[in-house]
């Protein structure tokens, strides 16, 4: 809880530091707006889908399981039985932790499926063409990561239990937010020294404010006692 509760000054300053990353990336493609608008397209699509249709549940359930076996071969483990059915599964590791346990709530697999497949086929044929196409799926792959994690999140799920809620929404939360500002720097203009340098600048902000906080809620705390005695 602790970790967690210092995690939250990170939050704010990742969120800051991602929202001057996206004025930097809107401001440099105003020159190409069919490839600004065709990532949010995509993910407007979805969002429409997933309120309209039937939700595809097992799909989701399918990334998330292999999300944790991704994640534990990643670091170490070997990876078992995977189930998947209507309500739920699970997968066999001989390894966990707090990052496998976590991976699918800020990890978009079929996103990453996505964006992998791109890179990979530009090795061999000519892709640019078809980026608008891409970046509209990107975002349509996105918006299904991000609406089944807060419908998870908003029932009572034994991989948040597991670790603690202010922790694991700290860190759910901002490394959701750090893949967004990742993702500015593949796809945009911003270079990775940019985003560096606004994340340490929000960061010493955040912190400092944060201790000053503390500090004059001390000081109020330790005045209020001496003065009931």
């Amino acid at each position: 809880m602790l970790i967690g509760i210092a995690l939250l000054p990170a939050c704010w300053a990742v969120s800051v530091a991602v929202y001057n990353l996206y004025q930097i990336s809107v401001e440099s493609a105003m020159e190409t707006p069919f490839a600004v608008w065709a990532l949010p397209s995509g993910f407007v699509l979805w969002v429409a889908i997933y309120f309209l249709l039937p939700r595809p549940f097992r799909t989701y359930v399918l990334g998330h399981e292999l999300t944790h076996a991704l994640w534990a071969m990643m670091m170490g483990g070997r990876v078992g039985r995977i189930k998947v059915g209507k309500n739920g599964g699970y997968v066999e590791l001989t390894k966990t932790n707090f990052v496998i346990t976590l991976a699918p709530y800020f990890f978009p697999f079929y996103a990453f499926l996505v964006i992998a497949a791109y890179y990979l086929s530009s090795i061999w044929m000519e892709v640019e063409s078809y980026k608008i196409w891409w970046l509209g799926a990107v975002g349509f792959t996105w918006a299904f990561h991000v609406t089944f994690t807060l419908n998870m999140l908003s029932e009572r799920q034994p991989d948040i239990q597991e670790h603690g809620r202010i922790f694991s929404y700290a860190v759910i939360y901002l490394m959701n937010v750090l893949v967004i500002g990742i993702w500015m720097v593949l796809v945009g203009s911003p270079e990775l020294r940019s985003f560096s340098d606004l994340l340490a600048r929000e960061s010493a902000v955040a912190y400092n404010y944060a201790l000053w906080m503390g500090l004059s809620a001390w000081i109020y705390l330790a005045t209020l006692i001496e003065s009931l005695k």
